[in-house]
């Protein structure tokens, strides 16, 4: 079957509605789908609750659905280097539940494993843990995380092939592999896309079988939120 979509905005006709949930792969601005956000934000959606492990930066990667007040609330670890961000979240314009990256990671995983829920100690004792369910097991305590089950998932691969097996590369892997699998439609964006038959079976991170939708995007942009250099 061939996934490929002519670009990101046609891959997204159609999939995308106001006050969907959506997981969204990066870390930083290392791994962002750009072509997918911005084709989400051309779309017009609002009201969008956001899974993702920050909410990009200032004029690029999520931090431009925030420019567009097109979302609700952000599911997120760290969001520090976004002051829109900051702005709408201090002014309650903007709703935010912090999680904690390996708990974000795993509500993912769980998500995509059909795993409705699992304890974990991170967050006990912290704001976390309010209004969550609180067990012991061998004297500890544990609070209940629910798995999360997105309702579109948006990744970015380095290589992927027509049927939609993915390979990331190196750190901008992430939170990828995790967001693809936990998405009831996952679109990818690749800058490399091959003919079926030609991945090593043994190198692809996400099957095919988790992706719905694939993108070619082979001239990204890869901005780096803060670039520091040594005075000469």
């Amino acid at each position: 079957m061939n996934k490929l979509w002519p670009d990101a905005s046609a891959a997204l006709d159609g999939v995308v509605w106001d006050g969907m949930l959506l997981a969204i792969g990066g870390f930083g601005l290392c791994g962002i789908p750009e072509a997918l956000i911005l084709a989400l934000r051309d779309s017009g959606a609002r009201n969008l609750t956001i899974a993702s492990n920050n909410a990009g930066v200032d004029g690029w990667g999520l931090g431009l659905l925030l420019e567009t007040r097109q979302v609700k609330k952000m599911i997120s670890s760290y969001v520090g280097e976004n002051s829109e961000f900051e702005r709408q979240f201090l002014a309650r314009e903007l709703d935010v539940e912090f999680c904690p990256q390996g708990t974000l990671a795993e509500r993912m995983r769980a998500g995509g494993a059909g795993i409705p829920g699992f304890y974990t100690r991170t967050g006990v004792g912290t704001v976390v843990a309010e209004g969550k369910e609180h067990k012991d097991f061998d004297g500890v305590t544990y609070i209940l995380e629910r798995g999360l089950r997105a309702d579109l998932a948006l990744v970015k691969a380095w290589k992927a092939d027509l049927h939609g097996n993915l390979i990331y590369r190196r750190t901008a892997r992430n939170f990828n592999p995790n967001a693809a699998s936990c998405g009831k439609l996952t679109v990818a964006e690749a800058e490399i896309v091959i003919n079926p038959g030609e991945l090593d079976p043994d190198e692809i991170h996400t099957p095919g079988i988790f992706v719905h939708r694939l993108v070619h995007n082979p001239n990204p942009e890869k901005r780096i939120e803060k670039r520091t250099t040594l005075e000469r």
